[in-house]
């Protein structure tokens, strides 16, 4: 059977046709000024229109509302120009169902020129799965650095916790050490006082030797004095580190529980020590704790007369507004070195110039627990060998608390 020209033009456009209609893709074919032409079934499933419901319109209505409206101004820009703004340019664009629905595109564009005139074919491949798949790649992606942030987050926190808890051990074996030096040296030196007193006490034992047992005895009972003192810091940080100490506050007479702080440490007075009292006519009361006030009251002036010399006076004044009260201890004594006072209320501190006095270094550490429970503050002011000043402000009514 021989073909004509005619038979062979006929099958190849059965050929195409059947191409342009077996495509997975959608295929449009449009005019020069916008009209569909042709278009497969699968740009019918694509948008959802009978081809002959889009054959004859324009192919802006396949479009989002921007491309809608600005197409035929790309169509007249590229007749004038030759710019391309798609042909020959595939991008992703919005299309729109009949239904309304828009979803992405991806779109490439051709054109054809024809004996007569030209035309513009553009295949069209829904991408939705693909933007979908990429979504959520990026959201497991996303997902993925956030578990990676936390993680590191948590790495570093503990690495935080950590450390914090290094230096926490590096501080508690350090404290006891500082425990185990302080302890040695203030159990040791009192026991071995009434150690040697006590034997030599038992030598004495003729009537004439009355004086000397005595002062051994007394020795003994100083001796005493300094254990039962050491006992009772370490009593009262244990308290206050359990939580067991409780401010619990009562109207108390300023002036006479001040006497009675005096009259208490009179013990560490030394020889022509006395107290000069400055004490102001207001506040006469203050609703406060009179045990723990009077504890650290104790403390402070115990501490004026153990570190000044023979003969210098230690001055108590107070002070008063309407929201506070003001206790101050002043001394002549051999001040705090400068360098120790940022330290100067850590547990076991003890400053270098008082490394011959007897002393826990536990002392101002309970006193700063103590008035911080009572709603105050402490503060001081020393200088070496002039002497140091510590003032406590409580407020002039804490039952609140």
């Amino acid at each position: 059977m021989n073909f004509t020209d005619e038979d062979m033009s006929q099958e190849n456009s059965r050929r195409l046709r059947a191409l342009f209609e077996m495509a997975t893709d959608g295929i449009i074919t449009m005019s020069s000024d916008g009209f569909i032409e042709n278009v497969n079934q699968a740009a019918c499933d694509l948008f959802g229109y009978a081809a002959g419901e889009m054959q004859g319109q324009k192919v802006n209505m396949l479009m989002a509302q921007y491309d809608r409206t600005h197409h035929d101004g790309y169509l007249k820009r590229y007749h004038e120009t030759g710019d391309p703004h798609i042909i020959g340019i595939g991008r992703d664009v919005i299309g729109r169902r009949k239904d309304g629905h828009e979803f992405p595109l991806r779109l490439a564009v051709s054109e054809v020129k024809l004996d007569e005139r030209t035309i513009y074919t553009g295949i069209l491949h829904d991408v939705s799965a693909f933007r979908k798949a990429k979504e959520e790649v990026e959201k497991l992606n996303a997902d993925l650095e956030n578990k990676v942030k936390e993680r590191t987050a948590a790495l570093r926190q503990r690495e935080v916790e950590l450390k914090l808890a290094l230096g926490k051990e590096r501080e508690l074996n350090e404290l006891k050490s500082r425990f185990l030096s302080m302890a040695s040296h203030e159990f040791k030196t009192p026991l071995s006082t009434v150690l040697s007193s006590a034997e030599l006490i038992e030598l004495y034992v003729e009537p004439e030797q009355q004086p000397k047992r005595e002062r051994h005895i007394n020795r003994i009972k100083d001796a005493v004095n300094q254990l039962t003192e050491v006992l009772d810091d370490f009593l009262s940080l244990s308290q206050l580190e359990q939580g067991r100490v409780i401010c619990k506050p009562k109207l108390i007479d300023v002036r006479a529980l001040i006497s009675t702080s005096v009259e208490s440490s009179e013990g560490q007075f030394k020889e022509g020590q006395e107290v000069i009292l400055e004490l102001a006519d207001e506040p006469r009361t203050l609703m406060t704790d009179p045990k723990l006030l009077r504890h650290v009251l104790i403390n402070l002036i115990s501490n004026a007369a153990k570190y000044s010399s023979p003969g210098m006076p230690v001055t108590i004044r107070s002070a008063g507004t309407k929201d506070y009260c003001s206790i101050t201890i002043l001394d002549q004594g051999i001040g705090i070195p400068e360098e120790d006072q940022p330290h100067l209320f850590d547990r076991f501190f003890r400053a270098r110039n008082v490394e011959n006095v007897k002393g826990t270094g536990l002392g101002l550490n309970i006193v700063n627990h103590y008035v911080s429970l009572m709603g105050g503050r402490i503060e001081f002011t020393s200088k070496l060998g002039e002497g140091s000043s510590f003032t406590v402000h409580l407020p002039q009514d804490n039952s609140v608390l």
